[in-house]
């Protein structure tokens, strides 16, 4: 299990990709794309404007509360533990099977946010990844090296345990 001190938790607030208002300025740029989707709320919107991610990654809630939109899932399903400010070697391995056999849903009994890092590092250089950014709005980042650079660096700040 990888897990991010508290004293890196900073690096994480803000958008690792393009902020957008809302899912609609960015259903324009999806055209052709794989898209993957981490969190409840952007994916059920997703789904609601026509879209089926290829990845849904959900936990069940919206800013740590219970989530009403529970988006439906499609495809496979696979459930996973990842503990708040983690990494399971578990949610890794689901994420990089999911690239491999979409559809999938991942359903997190824990916390997903986090997910976006691995999958960035998953998924096909030109697909894009989205999920929430509480109070502002959606991120949209599209993979390429320069992301999955970032990702890496990113991950360099967590500790590995045995967990």
């Amino acid at each position: 299990m990888l897990t991010l001190p508290e004293e890196h938790r900073k690096l994480f607030k803000d958008p690792f990709g393009e902020l957008h208002q809302s899912i609609e300025e960015i259903i324009p740029l999806l055209t052709n794309s794989t898209v993957y989707a981490v969190g409840d709320v952007v994916t059920h919107n997703l789904q609601r404007k026509g879209i089926t991610p290829a990845i849904a990654v959900i936990d069940g809630h919206t800013m740590r509360s219970p989530c009403s939109r529970l988006p439906a899932l499609r495809g496979e399903c696979i459930n996973v533990k990842n503990p708040a400010g983690t990494l399971t070697d578990e949610l890794i391995r689901a994420l990089t099977y999911a690239v491999l056999h979409p559809p999938v849903t991942i359903n997190v009994d824990g916390e997903e946010d986090l997910a976006v890092i691995p999958l960035i590092l998953a998924a096909p250089l030109g697909a894009i990844v989205l999920y929430g950014q509480p109070n502002k709005g959606v991120v949209m980042r599209t993979v390429n090296r320069e992301a999955q650079q970032t990702a890496r660096h990113f991950l360099d700040h967590f500790i590995r345990s045995d967990a």
